[in-house]
């Protein structure tokens, strides 16, 4: 790099900071309220009119209500320096049921909103153009995989996100092998639907769906040394009858598969795991329903060459 381009790299880099710096009490504000105001997932309404509003009061004008879901925005920075990438920046702001922002989303939004400060400070001087994209239900909803549907990422050449995490680091290096603590995901509810009868006077007559249930667990756990490593799959009982002397007529568990590899995760494990699902029908007798309660999640692939000032993620990557 060039004495010339390291002045000018300095330049943006400290008008951007200059930016963020006078706005930091009104970003920990602003991460403060969205804290206080912990919502689930499609019912961030509080939230997202909070960092729609803050952008709007900075100068930015915000569409509201993008792809079809209420608490999802945008706002358009143009640059003034000729044709170049379009760099999303994504704001995540929805929490989880009993322990709030346990994932610190509220910090993601105040990062987002800080980023956009800093890179209208030299929108003027940069080509191509940022977007701010407010993007809900991350957890669990899927919130991203219904806005890249709607096509509100279309022309997006790379986006830029960040997660707090519990050491300092861009691009993940804590994980095993430097692996990649992101991986593909998606979930599914298993449900079995038996036949109840008194399990004392007339056991014989019912379909425990509940064993059914079990035997599921069992033969996951039988399945995983079968598995590559990086698989992760985990589950919890969600319905398993209502009282120990009937034979429980429903029962239900809802699994989360992940794997470091979306296509083995697709093309293998979610088959596996059906597999073992439909022998603890037969073995019962029980009828068997699944559906998909958390939406397919490609790995993220961080982009090691952006650097140290953050992480980039492919367009339709998730969690």
């Amino acid at each position: 790099m060039t004495d010339q381009n390291a002045g000018a790299k300095d330049e943006l880099a400290g008008r951007s900071n200059s930016a963020i710096e006078s706005s930091k009490q009104a970003l920990f504000d602003l991460s403060r309220d969205v804290h206080a105001h912990p919502e689930l997932n499609y019912q961030e309404h509080y939230s997202s009119a909070a960092l729609a509003g803050f952008l709007e009061g900075n100068g930015l004008s915000v569409e509201r209500g993008i792809g079809g879901i209420d608490t999802a925005f945008r706002a358009i920075i143009p640059g003034g320096g000729g044709e170049g990438p379009t760099i999303a920046v994504l704001a995540e702001y929805d929490a989880l049921p009993e322990i709030g922002h346990g994932c610190g989303h509220n910090l993601i939004a105040m990062a987002a909103m800080g980023a956009a400060l800093g890179l209208r400070a030299n929108a003027q001087d940069l080509p191509g153009r940022v977007v701010v994209i407010g993007t809900p239900a991350e957890e669990g909803g899927g919130g991203k995989i219904r806005l890249l549907e709607a096509g509100m990422f279309e022309g997006v050449d790379a986006t830029l996100s960040s997660h707090p995490f519990s050491n300092r680091t861009i691009i993940p290096g804590a994980a095993p092998k430097g692996e990649s603590w992101s991986l593909a995901m998606v979930g599914y509810r298993y449900m079995y639907h038996g036949q109840a009868a008194h399990a004392a006077a007339a056991p014989e007559a019912g379909i425990n769906a509940l064993n059914a249930v079990i035997h599921l667990f069992t033969g996951i756990d039988a399945l995983r040394q079968h598995l590559r490593d990086d698989v992760r799959i985990h589950g919890v009982i969600t319905d398993g009858g209502t009282a120990p002397n009937v034979v429980p007529e429903f029962a239900a568990a809802n699994f989360m598969l992940r794997s470091r590899d979306g296509r083995y995760l697709s093309d293998e494990v979610v088959g596996k795991v059906r597999h073992v699902a439909e022998g603890a029908a037969y073995m019962t007798g029980a009828r068997l329903e699944v559906e998909e309660f958390y939406p397919f999640y490609e790995n993220v692939q961080p982009k090691r060459d952006f650097g140290p000032g953050g992480g980039s993620q492919r367009k339709g990557a998730g969690n």
